[in-house]
């Protein structure tokens, strides 16, 4: 893939490169034979061939009176230990992707292309194979163009069988069309979309839990469950992109994605000085996993909404006369209103 650099070496330093544990040869075999899978995220935008020192995106403004551009950049953290667990790494790139499209999606921003990195000791060519396919399909489903990376092998840096990954987005947003919470007011409503599981947040403390302290393993079955523990919480991180794009402009006033901080930190970031989101944890139902960790881990109620997603991938802030029709074309649920305040969450146990 463009950026992915490559470059000849002469047999004898080849050789001696790759007995330091640094296989030139090895990584430019495999990332040519992933070419097609990247070009299947290009559309008329990208410019240029695979395999040059930049990406080349030409963007296409047409209809923005005052085009914005947004950035967002992150990882997937320690859920990478179940992917090495599990030996799965089609879901990681997905997460990456879909996590950084929900970052500039809560500013009203489309996804426009994407950029990885990743870090490993060696490069294991089934495993590479297995990422670049989650972020290609991610990339697809997004409708974001998937033009550089970096594949860095550092021998010495990681366990054997691990790695590291990071992503970086840049999307587009009409300036006018910006969402940063300044229109939310006192008797808004605040939906709740639901999250396919823990997402990308709170795995440190999931892994000790059920792990260290309960002694689970990724295959046993989550207690009362017919699922596995690793099944469970490998699952992919939603994009709300699409959902959140298919209201009607104007109608969203603001949006949270619930990431770390959960559902008391992530809120307050595009809440007016002068106003809560007052949250009914109510109005949904958990799932048991998160039942089990608090029970099991001994973990204050409160916390638990600060570490987890608690079941909610996306917080909505819309009038309260628009709020039918936004749940109706979301499929989201109430669990709030907002309140006179100081930009606080206030959380309803």
């Amino acid at each position: 893939m463009s950026a992915r650099k490559t470059a000849p070496n002469k047999s004898s330093s080849r050789k001696a490169y790759a007995a330091a544990g640094v296989d030139v040869d090895l990584g430019n075999q495999v990332k040519k034979g992933l070419q097609a899978l990247v070009r299947s995220t290009h559309g008329p935008s990208v410019l240029g061939g695979i395999g040059g020192f930049g990406g080349l995106f030409r963007p296409d403004f047409r209809g923005m009176k005052d085009p914005v551009l947004v950035s967002s950049i992150d990882g997937v953290g320690t859920k990478l230990k179940l992917a090495f667990a599990l030996n799965r790494h089609d879901t990681v790139g997905q997460d990456l992707v879909n996590h950084c499209v929900n970052d500039i999606a809560v500013t009203g921003a489309r996804p426009l292309f994407f950029l990885d990195y990743l870090g490993a000791g060696s490069l294991d060519p089934a495993t590479f194979q297995q990422i670049l396919k989650g972020f290609a399909k991610a990339c697809r489903a997004a409708g974001c163009a998937l033009i550089g990376g970096e594949t860095a092998q550092m021998p010495g840096m990681y366990h054997p069988g691990e790695y590291d990954l990071a992503g970086c987005i840049v999307g587009v947003v009409d300036r006018a069309k910006i969402l940063d919470g300044t229109r939310i007011r006192p008797g808004d409503a605040v939906l709740g979309l639901p999250s396919s599981g823990l997402h990308t947040n709170g795995y440190s403390l999931v892994r000790k839990v059920l792990f260290e302290k309960m002694k689970l393993t990724p295959q046993s079955l989550i207690p009362g469950t017919k699922v596995t523990v690793g099944e469970e919480l490998l699952k992919v991180h939603r994009n709300y992109q699409p959902l959140m794009a298919s209201l009607p402009a104007g109608m969203l006033k603001g949006a949270a994605h619930i990431t770390g901080g959960g559902l008391i930190d992530n809120p307050p970031r595009v809440l007016p000085a002068d106003c809560d989101a007052e949250i009914d944890t109510r109005a949904w139902k958990r799932h048991p996993m998160l039942d089990l960790i608090q029970e099991q881990g001994k973990i204050d109620p409160l916390e638990m909404y600060q570490v987890f997603n608690m079941g909610v991938g996306m917080v909505l802030f819309v009038a309260g006369k628009d709020a039918e029709k936004a749940i109706r074309l979301t499929r989201a649920r109430r669990i709030g209103r907002i309140v006179p305040g100081d930009g606080q969450s206030r959380i309803l146990l």
